[in-house]
């Protein structure tokens, strides 16, 4: 009975590492952050955004993050912003999947590349990537054009907090990983 329960606790030890650890910490422009003259667009291919993953966004005074439907992607339309936050750090949490879409709301700026637009995959689904296409339409990989509802807004600001370029994440699986092999070791040598 006793190696059962030893058992039971290593797997949902394994599980509770595991799976927060899959989420992705994304800081869009790496280390340019959210600027003019970034190619977002070029940013965003061969990412994989998925359900769990946040967004980061650095920027100096003088811009702005707005999330906006679509079209007011397409037309670089400013004034509409389901949400829009100028604090220089925000982070946006990829609660959903679906399409969502972000410019900055200065004057010109959107019109002069600062837009984004990425496709959240399912938790697990793997996703087909995401594009930012000049003509402001989300493409997947099948060349079939996707268009969903407007996203809710759930924008977080953080203050004070320094972010890491999202290609320093790929390392965080295997955390987990050596924190179960530590405790995989510790039952069968010591519980056992």
């Amino acid at each position: 009975m006793g190696n059962f329960r030893a058992g039971i606790f290593v797997l949902v030890l394994f599980i509770c590492c595991v799976v927060p650890s899959l989420a992705t910490v994304y800081t869009v422009g790496d280390s340019a952050g959210w600027a003019m003259g970034v190619d977002y667009s070029t940013w965003a291919t061969g990412k994989t955004f998925n359900v769990g993953d946040s967004l980061v966004f650095n920027y100096p005074s003088g811009h702005t993050v707005d999330e906006v439907s679509a079209s007011d992607y397409q037309s670089c339309t400013a004034g509409n912003a389901i949400t829009s936050d100028q604090s220089g750090a925000t982070t946006i949490p990829l609660k959903t999947a679906g399409t969502r879409y972000f410019t900055c709301g200065v004057m010109g700026h959107c019109s002069g590349g600062m837009k984004l637009s990425v496709t959240v995959a399912a938790a697990g689904g793997g996703g087909g990537g995401s594009t930012t296409p000049s003509s402001g339409t989300t493409t997947q990989s099948s060349g079939t054009t996707t268009s969903t509802a407007t996203p809710t807004p759930d924008t977080t600001t953080t203050t004070g907090t320094t972010s890491h370029p999202s290609t320093s994440e790929t390392l965080s699986p295997f955390i987990p990983f050596l924190i179960s092999g530590v405790a995989a070791i510790f039952y069968i040598f010591v519980i056992s």
